[in-house]
């Protein structure tokens, strides 16, 4: 049985985070919140930094949530409210395999949005978002797990992951909701 109420996950771009969210979501029947649904703008429009600075600190003031999405520059905001941090640290061969692959799954010319998305922002793919993927473990990864000891609460719980089969083991030991239903709050 899973105890925490602000979960908080984290990892490069292709890790999996949207799908781990959605999985966890389905067995804890917690709300949800993709922070790229509520981040990006039509067409790829970054917010205001301040707007979205509040808009951050206003969602983790909830008594519950899943939070999915890197967004360094909110980790100071998220991370002293989380119970749990689970931090997806896959290979990064692999981060790009999977964001390849849903690129061609969710590609413009098929008319699907990426689950986690605002409808208004297609899949596209982008050379230094790739770079950015591929250079994670060296350069990001080191100051995520930074921020996370400078500012979690004593009390949460850190998980690394670092396999999907390991993944898939903590999800299934999770017990089965009686009433399923996922609350997905990012849309709006």
């Amino acid at each position: 049985m899973l105890n925490e109420k602000r979960i908080l996950i984290l990892g490069s771009g292709g890790s999996g985070k949207t799908t781990f969210t959605r999985k966890l979501a389905a067995k804890t029947q917690l709300p949800v919140y993709h922070l790229d649904a509520l981040h990006w703008k039509p067409n790829w429009t970054a917010p205001n930094k301040a707007a979205w600075q509040y808009q951050v600190a206003d969602l983790v003031q909830e008594n519950s949530w899943i939070i999915d999405g890197s967004y360094f520059g909110t980790l100071n905001l998220r991370l002293p409210r989380a119970e749990l941090i689970v931090f997806l640290d896959m290979p990064n061969w692999r981060c790009i395999w999977n964001i390849l692959k849903r690129r061609v799954q969710y590609a413009q010319f098929r008319g699907k949005i990426r689950p986690g998305m605002p409808p208004e922002c297609p899949e596209t793919l982008y050379f230094s978002f790739l770079k950015w993927v591929w250079q994670y473990p060296r350069h990001d990864k080191p100051k995520v797990f930074e921020a996370i000891e400078k500012w979690k609460i004593p009390e949460a719980n850190v998980l690394v992951f670092k396999s999907y089969e390991a993944m898939e083991k903590f999800l299934n030991a999770l017990p089965e909701p009686e009433n399923a239903e996922i609350v997905d709050l990012s849309d709006g």
